[in-house]
């Protein structure tokens, strides 16, 4: 019925625009929109996407990087990432998250000045397109600000069309206390434009120019920009900062009905694409704000699991998973077609908002000084009451987990990759830093020469330095690589680890974080169990209620469960993954 599912599109189309844009024609705004996303007459389907499992497998990973994290002063190093994806990553992972390789101002790339070409210091386009086709490839939308130098924040200061209204301005006299803020400098910045003096939103620093979506050019120029990397092999759109997109004098100006509309839109435009194309929300901020970019299974395809850095951190510093357990026994399944993204590590720091309400005023004040006893840093953020509290912990997940709550030991290798292995464990998708993967210690250089705090996870290798020592087996970056890199390829053998298999939190000794995973078809079990603590570990197998006739193998060692005895043991930090399918 192809002019149902016609009317059908058109409708639900109308029908936000109408949620977002009351005051304009639905019905023009809607063709620009279709314009916008489908150029030229090119062809949408005819039926909508409908929600399944099937947007991704167990043999679904990410790397999160720069991308010129690896260099090497001759070659370029988009060219030199695509090398070490092929040489290192091949069969390991399966997708790359390039951040923001855009022209850019400030922010490693979160402050754009031209969102239609490469950064001419990493490559181009061709150089995009080879890793895209090699990898599934996730780029940023950085879609709440612009660089403060870039053609389109000029073009505004000289009032010049279209761009004159594309900013959010307001004014200092306005009611913004109650604005959530992610940082401490001011929120509104004063410039001269050719009509004299605006004070224009910045969300994030003052040379991130906040967009105004109120505006529908703005959306349509977005469209057009998701457009370019579509057509470009990009597959995973993530959406930065999108909790702040829609902004309102007198209110938080965060969540706003209207952002998780625009969501929506996005999202109906991508469902009826031709290409396979996966919305990534990126909103670090407590549970149920997170979980609400889902939607109805009609917003996000996926959304980062923020609670997760932190808690996993938590757990192996403290020696008790009782938090990270009590959470993932709360957390619900993802919705069909739907999906978290699993990380402990990325290019921010640890995020500290998502774990309130969750971690106990005490126990983070734990981590932070441990963190501290180790060189990372803290990053704090503005409350409305004029106050601070901790935004974020500055540090490589490596070093974070060098030392416990007691101090040093000799555990920090095993502990860094049960901290991992949980990741690889849950339910959901597993993304990993390319520093956590490459055991990249802090760089303090960084920090005191550029002066910023996420510097210190930053770092920038020297591609034959690292080379040497990937090739070198004794060395700490090629035993951490290789580790995780076996347990991945495990990994992505068992349907067990689908992103939307079963998952059951085992509520176990505190020292052991447990979940159980079964397959879509029911055919397979694993016990995913790890011990987050530097003790030796006993686990009855009556805890596990294993099926007494069937054989039951540890897949990360390949050893037979003896049913014979009473219980298992995990040394510390150990994991097992329990199945009864080899």
């Amino acid at each position: 019925m192809p002019n149902d599912q016609t009317d059908a599109f058109s409708n639900r189309l109308a029908a936000l625009i109408r949620q977002i844009y009351p005051d304009m024609d639905a019905a023009a705004l809607s063709s620009k929109i279709i314009a916008a996303f489908w150029p030229d007459n090119t062809h949408r389907r005819k039926r909508g996407r409908r929600p399944s499992n099937n947007l991704w497998t167990e043999r679904d990973a990410l790397l999160i990087t720069y991308g010129n994290s690896i260099l090497d002063g001759a070659h370029k190093p988009l060219d030199l990432l695509h090398d070490f994806l092929l040489r290192r990553m091949n069969g390991v992972v399966n997708g790359v998250h390039i951040l923001p390789f855009f022209p850019f101002t400030s922010d490693d790339g979160f402050a754009v000045s031209d969102f239609r070409t490469v950064n001419p210091q990493l490559g181009d386009w061709p150089d995009i397109n080879r890793i895209g086709k090699d990898f599934h490839l996730m780029s940023d939308l950085v879609l709440n600000h612009v660089s403060s130098q870039g053609s389109w924040f000029n073009s505004y200061r000289q009032r010049q069309a279209p761009y004159a209204d594309f900013f959010f301005e307001a004014s200092p006299m306005d009611d913004l206390r109650a604005v959530v803020r992610p940082r401490t400098t001011p929120l509104l910045q004063e410039v001269e434009t050719a009509n004299g003096p605006r004070h224009v939103w910045c969300t994030f620093s003052h040379d991130q120019i906040d967009l105004d979506f109120g505006n529908p050019e703005v959306l349509l120029e977005f469209l057009r920009i998701i457009r370019l990397h579509v057509d470009n092999d990009v597959r995973t759109i993530r959406l930065d900062a999108i909790a702040f997109l829609w902004k309102e004098v007198g209110t938080a100006s965060i969540h706003l009905p209207q952002t998780h509309a625009i969501v929506q839109l996005m999202r109906l435009l991508c469902d009826y694409a031709t290409e396979t194309i996966i919305l990534l929300t990126e909103t670090n901020v407590p549970k149920a704000e997170n979980l609400s970019y889902f939607g109805n299974r009609n917003e996000a395809h996926a959304i980062y699991n923020f609670p997760l850095p932190p808690l996993i951190l938590h757990a192996v510093l403290s020696g008790s998973a009782q938090y990270l357990r009590r959470w993932q026994s709360g957390m619900p399944p993802a919705q069909l077609g739907c999906a978290y993204l699993n990380f402990t590590a990325s290019h921010d720091g640890i995020g500290m908002r998502p774990v309130e309400g969750i971690l106990p005023d005490r126990e983070q004040e734990k981590m932070l000084d441990t963190i501290k006893q180790t060189g990372g840093l803290v990053s704090m953020r503005a409350l409305p009451d004029g106050g601070e509290a901790p935004y974020e912990i500055n540090t490589t997940f490596f070093e974070a987990t060098r030392q416990t709550f007691s101090g040093e030991d000799d555990h920090h290798f095993d502990r860094f990759l049960c901290s991992q292995t949980i990741v690889m464990s849950l339910e959901g998708i597993p993304a990993f830093y390319i520093h956590a993967m490459l055991a990249t210690p802090n760089d303090h250089d960084q920090v005191a020469r550029r002066g910023m705090n996420r510097a210190i996870n930053r770092h920038r290798w020297d591609y034959p330095t690292l080379n040497a020592l990937l090739d070198d087996p004794s060395s700490l970056q090629a035993r951490v690589l290789a580790a995780l890199s076996d347990r991945l390829k495990i990994r992505a053998r068992q349907p067990a680890f689908h992103p939307n298999a079963t998952q059951f939190t085992m509520p176990l000794d505190n020292k052991i974080f447990g979940v159980w995973r079964q397959s879509l078809d029911r055919h397979q079990s694993i016990f995913a169990l790890h011990n987050v603590s530097d003790q030796p570990t006993t686990l009855p197998h009556m805890s596990m209620n294993l099926i007494e006739d069937e054989t039951w193998v540890d897949l990360l060692t390949g050893e037979e469960v003896d049913m014979k005895q009473d219980a298992l043991v995990l040394s510390p930090y150990q994991c097992r993954w329990i199945t009864n399918r080899g």
